[in-house]
């Protein structure tokens, strides 16, 4: 069975740091594209970050670009979110998410399977 779990997330004040790990059991990451998503309140699921497959390339929402980095740590099969200068309009529940593919794209409704997400706050 597909299982992701997140984990990582928590209260920091702004300008602070955050790294979120997307842990994976049942299936090799690495096989597949995974994304970032996150959700506020009274807010749809946006697009984060994403890591392709086969040649490793990132994408990040214009938002995050330059405070946000995704990598991947095969050999523990885990994806991991690194957020740096972080504002409090970053505060959302972070998702990770696979599709069977290996490219990435940034609407959720691609995505087959999702970890249960993990609160970040940002806030002083």
């Amino acid at each position: 069975q597909v299982q992701l779990v997140e984990s990582g997330g928590g209260l920091v004040q702004p300008g602070g740091s955050l790294r979120l790990s997307c842990a994976a059991s049942g299936f090799t990451l690495d096989s597949y594209a995974v994304g970032w998503f996150r959700q506020a309140p009274g807010k749809g699921r946006e697009g984060v970050s994403c890591v392709t497959s086969g040649d490793g390339r990132t994408y990040y929402a214009d938002s995050v670009k330059g405070r946000f980095t995704i990598s991947r740590d095969n050999a523990k099969n885990t994806v991991y979110l690194q957020m740096n200068s972080l504002k409090p309009e970053d505060t959302a529940v972070y998702y990770c998410a696979v599709w069977s593919g290996y490219v990435c794209y940034d609407d959720p409704a691609t995505y087959d399977s999702w970890g249960q997400g993990t609160q970040v706050t940002v806030s002083s």
